[in-house]
């Protein structure tokens, strides 16, 4: 399943980054966004905006179209 089709507040593990842009992943890698990790999923913001993530007890915003080739397992 993709990252966005989590319910708010519900986890997942980090399964496939392959699919997302290159230089988007390394910054993902950066912030901790990893193959493995468990992710919660906050809010989507309205009109297609950011959609907000927790990762490692910080919270991050990331496009809607980059969470969309986030591929994650429900925990």
């Amino acid at each position: 399943m993709i990252l966005t089709e989590l319910k708010p507040g519900h986890k997942g593990i980090i399964t496939d980054l392959s699919s997302v842009d290159q230089m988007i992943q390394r910054r993902l890698l950066d912030l901790g966004v990893l193959e493995g990790r468990e992710v919660c999923y906050k809010c989507a913001l309205p009109f297609g905006g950011p959609c907000m993530l927790e990762v490692c007890g910080q919270c991050i915003g990331i496009r809607k179209k980059e969470a969309m080739r986030i591929q994650v397992e429900c925990s």
